[in-house]
């Protein structure tokens, strides 16, 4: 069952006091499953967090259609089982934490018998508790990082939507969190996940996509992303001339690993055939040729690179 369905997805914002008009998101098709956790990855201005609004009605879309529980309908009734942690919150300096939770908590529609225990329970969860009655002017980045994600969980959502959880927080913070998310993965809920930090999206998520200019570059399963990759390295006996290597560059994007080994990022992988004759015209022997696992990171900026390529 799909939790989340997009439906040709347009929103076009006019600028003010001007008649030109920006395509924050152009035509959009997403389905992403129940019960797993989804990165949504992307360049600042993208249109992720616009994404993440539309879908919770704090946007409109232009055209396009959004489903959220398998329903177009009610979804008023549906935020009920929704979180919701936005990239740049703020809470009113002179409350404690503890305070915003409970006030989060009435709002998102709490048992007003049960908020005391629950504000307990996920400040303990996001290791927040010592912090409670801290005013939130003397809050951290990091500190106001876990409150945030401690009120997205108040209402103990079904979905959760998360943009930039992490920002902020050191690295054993991170680490954390990670193992929070995938807690609460285990207890079937979703988690939709926004996030410049690539490697973070790679470690947890089961699915990802990729946004540029609005359109979707890429979706499917991370494993997918980074495992189907077409990189190859070629060792050699031998040190590869600059000559050599930039008739080579002339077709395909190259790094020199080391004197007689070469990186190779080909459009099809049964295109490496090219570059073995490169080097064996120039009397350079092979001595393996092997493909790579790329990283998300290095696997992002290769598409995103290509969509750019393509628009010009």
């Amino acid at each position: 069952m799909n939790i989340i369905e997009i439906k040709n997805l347009t929103k076009v914002y006019q600028k003010r006091y001007s008649k030109k008009k920006i395509t924050a998101l152009n035509n959009v098709n997403l389905e992403i499953p129940k019960g797993i956790i989804f990165g949504l990855l992307g360049p600042n201005g993208a249109g992720k967090t616009t994404l993440i609004k539309i879908l919770l009605e704090i946007a409109y879309p232009t055209s396009g259609q959004t489903k959220l529980f398998d329903s177009e309908e009610n979804r008023t009734e549906m935020k009920k089982f929704t979180g919701y942690l936005p990239e740049n919150h703020k809470y009113p300096a002179y409350l404690t934490g503890e305070a915003v939770l409970r006030i989060f908590g009435q709002l998102g529609g709490c048992d007003y018998k049960n908020i005391k225990a629950r504000v307990s329970y996920v400040l303990d969860l996001v290791d927040m508790k010592k912090w409670a009655d801290t005013k939130i002017k003397k809050y951290s980045k990091g500190m106001m990082q876990r409150l945030g994600l401690a009120q997205a969980l108040m209402n103990d959502p079904k979905l959760i939507f998360l943009d930039e959880p992490t920002d902020g927080i050191d690295p054993i913070g991170r680490s954390e969190i990670r193992e929070i998310l995938k807690n609460l993965k285990s207890e079937g809920k979703t988690i939709f996940l926004n996030s410049h930090l690539l490697s973070e999206v790679e470690m947890i998520s089961d699915r990802a996509a990729i946004l540029n200019k609005g359109e979707l570059v890429w979706d499917g399963a991370v494993s997918d992303l980074t495992e189907n990759s077409k990189i190859v390295r070629i060792s050699t006996d031998q040190n590869i001339s600059d000559s050599v290597l930039q008739e080579i560059q002339k077709k395909y994007d190259i790094k020199k690993c080391s004197q007689n080994c070469l990186s190779i990022a080909l459009s099809e992988i049964k295109d490496v055939n090219y570059a073995i004759d490169e080097l064996r015209k120039n009397n350079i022997n092979i001595i393996s040729v092997i493909p790579e696992k790329q990283s998300l990171e290095e696997m992002f900026i290769s598409l995103i690179k290509n969509a750019e390529t393509e628009i010009k």
